[in-house]
């Protein structure tokens, strides 16, 4: 409907003698019947418009074509008796106009109504006596005097189309014909048309079935409608649909048909032409546009996806100049698609008052698109209309807004604009018409769509890590992709853990399932590892404690897992393996080995299940490459070749550029499963540390022997008197505090690197010391742990397979003194 703002050029019966004008002067027009009615829509307000014609037994005025709104809203029927008192009859058998509002209607025992439609009809003769227009108008007050003139032009203007030939009229069908008995379902086709089906005559059984079958699957509730007369208005229908190919993609044929009434014994039909789409000429008025329209957004999963279909449906057939695709969310409009993309191309008021990439907009700034919306229907603006700035510039010479409905609310809007003058016919308006809801349900799918994958994005980057760490002696790089259907969270996951003397814990493993249940098991699962690890256990011991706590849960899942603790001090690598794929090493000299690692059972499957342990050697420049089984395994491949194929593609990788190696071994990933993948390039510590370690007897003179261990080690690396005397304190107090209040091994390990020097002494007992917040002269304890943290630059405790380690760094010969430095960095804890 045109905008009450729009320029009018003369009354609207002017301007429908003009349009009428020109549909009359082509009367070889296929669908000119139809495109007069419509007519009768654009120029008297009607809902609905409706030629009855007399059937070949000429007792019965039947509708020959129709549109607007279908006719069983109102009660009217496929036929009218031509003796009878209903409207029709009386119009065609007097040849006066009726114009009857919703009182004359109740009435009329022959005028079927709607109860909760409130209506009035129309009824005007046709030249020569061959019909009757009928128009319905649901305003309150009905047909107006223009109105009435209006239709007195349109009626004038009908003049109804010979029938399309069928096997009935002409005896014989033609190449591209076809008649379907709609009461046994037979149909007869052409030749030509067994060619498009690719199908011979002697296949053929006469059934319409058969020809179905062929036709692709989303496109045949549109075909059953029209092959279906209970759901068909009499007249010209056309459609166009998809049939199979042997190979290559479907192809697009049109349909063209009409139902033709049958007489005295002989049943209704359907008579038409099936043609190949892609020789004919395409226009707006297709109806295919739509139907195209309709399976693009049916895979369309994203609100990206929409509005590219969307805009690629509209823009061709209306010439557009540009379009913009938004959102409505409360009272702004979130855009999501402008074309063309350039800003050049939009007003400068958009790129001013919107932020440089164009998010959105207050719908109160512009008051005509939010009338638009408020009234839920297109709106047209054509040249010369006053419009505010921010929506004329978009259209210069033509406006349309497409507000988008769905749910009972608005989902967006649809902005189409034209640069030179544009002129509005019946068919655009019927093409933006039928987008609109297809667009706004398919809109809003798409955002509850993208809410859920962004959900399910913001849970997995919670449950992997959201970096990982810098490593002494090694690059780590990982990737994640999630499944391409379902849910698109799953159970895969990577972990870095830097560990204490060097050593980190690569992790990696795949919990069965893609849900939300295997995603929690697998956060759960990373953690129980994360901290076994740093307690301080054996390989083994850690993944034997994660299998103890998994069959604890009583989870239904299990789940596979690759743990591998490498020495970054001498490149020495334990692994272990939980029914998970095995590590591929990538040597220097570029060739690859898929590592004879032993594997024990999946966790969650045996409470006693042994994990043993395989020992690597990685050598400067080694690259570990751990996967799970969606980079390797398919449904049509072994999942032996698919390793084999990892292993090439590694071979093939520069280890140089780590990420950019990552990118390529996923590049191919068939994306049926979860894709974790953990690379190390190992290339071995600068700088080694120097390590002494020693057991402390329980005897009397413990200490005493443990600063004799002590001294003796830092001489042997250099350190001089000064510096040692620190350091044997050091030494004395934390030997004689884990002695005095704890039971059973102590352990003394010196570490230094750089005249750093780390003291840690190691115990059974997981109770840390507590600092004393204040000590007084008379006190004969406590005053051990405050001198450790006088004479270091930092101290703490970790803990160490069931027990604890108390630590501090010292900073050796450092002309600045202790507090020069921030502890032992490089040296763990």
């Amino acid at each position: 409907m045109v905008s009450e703002g729009a320029a009018v050029r003369g009354t609207r019966t002017d301007r429908a003698e003009i349009a009428l004008e020109t549909l009359i002067g082509d009367r070889g027009a296929p669908e000119r019947l139809r495109r007069v009615l419509e007519q009768a829509l654009v120029f008297s307000g009607a809902a609905f418009a409706g030629v009855y014609t007399l059937g070949d037994d000429g007792t019965v005025l039947r509708l020959a074509e129709s549109a607007g709104l279908p006719r069983t809203l109102y009660g009217l029927r496929d036929a009218y008796p031509a003796v009878g008192q209903s409207p029709p009859a009386e119009v065609y058998r007097g040849g006066r106009p009726l114009w009857l509002g919703p009182e004359e209607l109740a009435d009329c025992p022959e005028a079927r109504r709607t109860p909760s439609q409130e209506f009035s009809l129309a009824v005007l003769p046709v030249p020569a006596g061959a019909g009757v227009l009928v128009a319905v108008s649901e305003r309150d007050d009905g047909f107006g005097p223009e109105d009435r003139a209006c239709l007195d032009l349109v009626a004038g203007a009908i003049s109804l189309p010979a029938p399309l030939p069928t096997a009935a009229d002409s005896g014989e069908l033609a190449a591209d014909a076809f008649s379907l008995a709609m009461d046994t379902g037979r149909i007869e086709v052409g030749d030509g048309i067994l060619d498009l089906f690719r199908m011979a005559r002697d296949e053929f059984d006469g059934k319409v079935e058969t020809l179905l079958a062929r036709t692709v699957p989303e496109d045949v509730p549109a075909l059953m409608s029209v092959v279906e007369a209970d759901h068909m208005s009499i007249g010209d229908r056309e459609l166009e649909f998809r049939v199979l190919q042997p190979s290559g993609s479907p192809r697009w044929l049109r349909l063209r048909g009409r139902l033709v009434p049958g007489g005295e014994g002989r049943p209704a039909r359907l008579a038409g032409t099936v043609a190949d789409a892609s020789t004919l000429r395409s226009d707006v008025t297709d109806v295919a546009r739509v139907q195209r329209l309709a399976a693009a957004l049916a895979t369309a999963g994203t609100v990206k996806d929409v509005s590219q279909a969307v805009v690629t449906a509209l823009r061709g057939p209306l010439k557009a100049d540009r379009i913009a695709l938004a959102e409505l969310e409360n009272d702004r409009l979130v855009v999501t698609v402008l074309d063309p993309p350039d800003a050049e191309s939009w007003p400068e008021l958009w790129r001013s008052e919107w932020r440089t990439e164009w998010p959105d907009a207050p719908v109160r700034s512009m008051p005509t698109l939010a009338a638009a919306l408020r009234e839920g229907r297109a709106r047209i603006w054509p040249v010369p209309t006053t419009l505010e700035p921010a929506l004329a510039e978009v259209g210069p010479g033509g406006l349309a807004i497409l507000p988008l409905p769905a749910g009972g609310r608005m989902a967006g809007a649809c902005l189409i604009g034209w640069d030179s003058p544009h002129d509005f016919g019946p068919d655009e308006r019927a093409l933006l018409t039928a987008s609109a809801g297809l667009a706004g349900e398919a809109l809003m799918r798409a955002h509850a769509f993208d809410a859920e994958h962004e959900l399910v994005g913001m849970l997995q980057r919670t449950l992997l890590p959201r970096r990982l760490p810098t490593l002494p002696g090694a690059v780590a790089v990982a990737r994640y992709l999630p499944t391409t259907a379902g849910l698109e969270v799953g159970g895969d996951w990577y972990d870095v853990i830097p560990l204490p003397d060097n050593h980190v814990a690569l992790v990696i493993g795949d919990v069965q399932g893609h849900s939300a249940a295997a995603a929690t098991l697998m956060g759960q699962l990373r953690t129980a590892l994360r901290a076994y690890a740093v307690e301080g256990h054996t390989p083994d011991v850690v993944v034997s404690h994660a299998n103890r706590l998994l069959m604890d849960m009583e989870s239904d899942l299990f789940a596979t897992c690759c743990y591998v603790d490498v020495d970054m001090e001498d490149g020495t690598a334990w692994c272990v393996r939980a029914g998970h794929l095995p590590p591929v090493l990538r040597h220097p000299d570029g060739t690859t080995e898929i590592t004879e690692t032993e594997g024990g059972l999946p966790l969650g499957v045996l409470t006693q299940a042994d994990f043993p342990m395989t020992q690597l050697s990685l050598g400067p420049g080694t690259v570990l490459a751990l996967t799970t089984d969606g980079l390797v395994e398919t449904p049509d491949a072994d999942i032996d070749d698919g390793m084999a194929r990892f292993a090439r593609d590694l071979a093939g990788s520069d280890p140089a550029q780590l990420g950019l190696a990552a990118d390529a071994l996923l590049g191919n990933a068939p994306r049926a499963d979860d894709v974790a993948l953990l690379l190390l390039r190992y290339d071995g510590m600068a700088v080694r540390p120097l390590r002494e370690s020693w057991t402390v007897w329980r005897v009397p003179e413990a200490a005493r022997h443990a600063r004799r261990f002590s001294k003796r080690s830092l001489r042997t690396w250099g350190v001089t008197d000064d510096a040692m005397d620190a350091a044997l304190l050091v030494v004395s107090e934390l030997v004689t505090n884990a002695l005095i209040h704890t039971d059973g091994p102590v352990r003394l390990d010196l570490t230094m690197i750089d005249h750093r020097l780390r003291i840690a002494v190691a115990d059974a007992s997981p109770r840390s010391p507590v600092k004393p917040t204040n000590i007084g002269w008379e006190a004969t304890g406590g005053r051990g742990i405050l001198l450790v943290e006088a004479v270091s630059v930092a101290w703490g405790t970790v803990p160490v397979s069931g027990g604890k380690q108390v630590w501090a760094d010292l900073v050796l010969d450092d002309p600045d003194g202790p507090g020069g430095f921030g502890g032992l960095g490089g040296l763990g804890g």
